[in-house]
């Protein structure tokens, strides 16, 4: 069952990163590593995964969480990015059409791994910004808390694919704001064509010897 729940997708696109240190949208809210993902609805077979892993959650919640019942509503965390946001009824932004979007949260005792694409651990941190695209792993799981039921997301591991346009708030990076860095010109030592030239010494008048 938890082997169902846990889903690695396919490119995605990432937005509000919070991937190196836990953040609060509001004060007193638990900090939490999380990012936003993108998921183009042409990937199928990404949101069919998805899509089974909430239903096996469900199953979980049924067993594990909520007295044998399933309720008639199960609230997930999977919105239309083609809709409205569920906080405010506000349209979701415009890097969301054509997506369906969630978002994944760890704890800040489980921080996830961020690794490249050859799967190398990333060390600079400006390197992973809103707007990258890549792939992240997650695992759904039914929840009972506070009088509400329903399915959420936990964060695992992810691995950026690309670099993709910085979303409002993303780190923007010298190479971006000013173009990439030019190479100095090679100098041309060829037949000493060039060469640096060395000084000639001078010749003491007086003595005769270069000095």
């Amino acid at each position: 069952m938890d082997n169902i729940c846990n889903v690695t997708t396919g490119e995605v696109r990432l937005s509000y990163v919070h991937l190196f240190k836990p953040y609060a949208a509001m004060q007193g809210q638990e900090e939490k590593f999380s990012v936003t993902v993108l998921v183009p609805k042409t990937d199928t077979a990404t949101m069919g995964r998805i899509n089974a892993a909430i239903e096996a959650a469900k199953q979980r919640g049924v067993t594990e969480k909520w007295n044998g019942q399933c309720p008639p509503m199960v609230p997930t965390p999977v919105y239309d990015g083609d809709g409205v946001r569920p906080s405010d009824g506000m349209p979701f932004g415009m890097e969301c059409k054509g997506h369906w979007v969630f978002t994944a949260s760890a704890k800040v005792d489980y921080p996830p791994e961020i690794v490249d694409k050859a799967g190398n651990p990333i060390i600079n941190q400006s390197e992973v910004y809103s707007g990258i695209y890549g792939r992240v792993n997650v695992t759904f799981y039914p929840y009972s808390f506070g009088g509400k039921k329903g399915i959420g997301c936990g964060l695992g591991p992810v691995q950026k694919l690309k670099d993709g346009e910085v979303l409002g708030g993303g780190h923007v990076s010298a190479a971006q704001a000013f173009g990439a860095p030019q190479q100095p010109a090679a100098q041309n030592y060829a037949a000493g064509a060039g060469m640096p030239q060395q000084p000639m010494p001078g010749i003491n008048p007086i003595t005769g010897r270069p000095f």
